[in-house]
């Protein structure tokens, strides 16, 4: 018993040295970053930040479609339960709901698709 007590101590002993030997390796290549700066062209920079200006405008332009469209969609939601309500036939129920579908399609599709991230211009 115990030479097997033992026999684990020595395996745990080994292992933990080989993982602390491989750790320090790893940090010392680590610790030396290459630093290469160049700077962009006049023109370069001018055009970036019109790209930024251009993708910042579309996102609030798309950040206002989405909140219009959950607007007419609230509203059409209020519509759909009054009809829904109101109604006496199947036939009035399955109207009320493909008026809220169409409603709720069309408020979707007014909403402009994502903007892209303008890239940074790329150096010689």
């Amino acid at each position: 018993m115990n030479k097997v007590i033992k026999g684990g101590a020595v395996i745990t002993a080994v292992i933990a040295i080989s993982l602390t030997g491989t750790t320090v390796s790893f940090a010392a290549e680590a610790q030396t970053p290459v630093v290469k700066k160049i700077a962009f062209t006049a023109e370069q920079k001018a055009a970036f930040q019109e790209a930024r200006t251009e993708f910042k405008a579309a996102r609030e332009a798309r950040q206002a479609a989405i909140a219009t469209a959950k607007a007419a969609i609230a509203t059409a939601k209020s519509n759909f339960d009054a009809a829904k309500a109101a109604a006496t036939t199947k036939e009035d129920r399955q109207a009320a709901r493909a008026a809220f579908k169409a409603a709720v399609t069309a408020a979707i599709a007014s909403v402009p698709a994502k903007p892209t991230k303008p890239t940074k211009p790329v150096l010689p």
